[in-house]
């Protein structure tokens, strides 16, 4: 049953709700001037300006500093079963004209309109992600209405599984979780990408199991990396390692710091009979590259893609500095007329700062880059531009010239 309360009211201060009046989904503690009404924490209220002025509905939750999150803004378009499936019909209904839908993002939070929800599709199966208190008490509906809709296209979603499990939860007011939430079911699924198969850990891998993000970025490196020698750093699973494999490098050696990261990248390179030519080893990426570069090591392509070196606006300093090492180092590794292949997944590092941090790079290693071609996150996971936390991650491809 959906949980509303209308008759409460969030009212805005004057002056306030900038980013709501602008598009945006979140209004935070510091812009409400007043409560009016009881409620419990994850009903729907309305939200109104100081004057009075509808502005929308959402579902409250005192316990965070986002403390409304709107789902609906006409007054008229009341949340009820028949709302919420014309939201989960219009994301799948976009994923189907827009992405490969055998394993794609189909609920992206805010970018879809149903606020701190995620939830990926990896061939039969769906695993969740719940952020926030209001769309955890929606979260049965929204996947009864999921499968219903995928099933209307000959799609049977087989079982179901929750990785609710982000420390983001507990300023919520919510318990960190993870389970079933269908009948149980073997964890590990196989799926296909780009020509690549993978072995998705839905229950022990990071996030929902899989970085379904840099699908389209996969596929861009595998002209530049046939006939080639590359190095992957962070490799996680070996997705950008496997498709170099995949596209015809002679050789790739993948990199990553977590050994249960390794052995499913060895596990998905003999799924591919890739082992012969793509390689994988555990080790501090940070502490192995001046190691390869003092032993005179050369690439002809050189994969960068790191964890989020920052998750909030206070330590973008330390963020700025990291991204500026590991670039300075994978560009001293690169061949004359290689290419480096870098990104970048954390909000807070946007695009101006994160090319200003490689030009600076590049600067400190001595070498002249060209870009080839600038990319963001996959098409099923669009960017909503009044919602500027839907867009987070940055990915290049440069040529790399010594200087003469």
């Amino acid at each position: 049953m959906i949980q509303t309360n209308y008759d409460v009211k969030v009212i805005l201060k004057k002056g306030e709700g900038r980013t709501l009046k602008s598009g945006g989904m979140w209004v935070y503690d510091n812009e409400i001037d007043r409560i009016e009404g009881n409620y419990q924490n994850g009903e729907i209220i309305s939200v109104l300006d100081f004057d009075g002025y509808f502005m929308g509905y959402g579902f409250i939750n005192a316990n965070s500093k986002i403390t409304v999150r709107i789902l609906a803004r006409r007054k008229e378009h009341l949340i009820t079963e028949e709302f919420i499936e014309g939201r989960v019909r219009t994301a799948w209904e976009y994923r189907k004209a827009a992405a490969d839908t055998g394993s794609c993002r189909i609920i992206f939070g805010e970018a879809d309109f149903l606020p701190g929800l995620v939830i990926d599709k990896f061939a039969d199966v769906l695993v969740v992600e719940s952020l926030a208190l209001g769309i955890d008490l929606l979260k049965p509906l929204i996947l009864e209405k999921l499968v219903e809709v995928l099933k209307e296209d000959g799609i049977l979603i087989r079982g179901i599984y929750e990785r609710s499990d982000a420390k983001v939860r507990l300023s919520e007011g919510m318990e960190r979780y993870k389970g079933f939430l269908s009948e149980p079911f073997d964890t590990k699924i196989e799926i296909e990408e780009n020509g690549v198969k993978y072995m998705v850990d839905v229950e022990d891998g990071q996030k929902t199991g899989f970085f379904l993000d840099q699908k389209y970025n996969r596929a861009a490196i595998h002209k530049i990396c046939r006939g080639k020698r590359v190095l992957d750093c962070f490799t996680h699973t070996g997705s950008f390692a496997l498709n170099a494999g995949i596209a015809g490098a002679t050789s790739v050696l993948g990199v990553d710091a977590s050994q249960l990261g390794v052995d499913q990248a060895r596990e998905n390179a003999c799924l591919n009979h890739l082992e012969d030519r793509v390689k994988f080893m555990c080790a501090d990426v940070f502490e192995l590259l001046p190691e390869l570069e003092k032993k005179g090591e050369k690439y002809d392509v050189v994969i960068l893609d790191p964890p989020a070196f920052t998750k909030s606006r206070k330590s973008i300093k330390n963020a700025v500095k990291g991204y500026r090492e590991i670039n300075v180092r994978g560009l001293k590794l690169v061949e004359n007329g290689g290419f480096l292949v870098t990104c970048s997944c954390s909000h807070f590092m946007d695009q101006e700062l994160f090319a200003k941090t490689i030009r600076e790079a590049a600067r400190g290693a001595h070498k002249r880059i060209r870009q080839v071609e600038f990319r963001t996150q996959a098409l099923d996971h669009p960017i909503l531009w009044a919602a500027d936390q839907s867009y987070y991650l940055k990915f290049y491809i440069f040529q790399v010239i010594e200087e003469l």
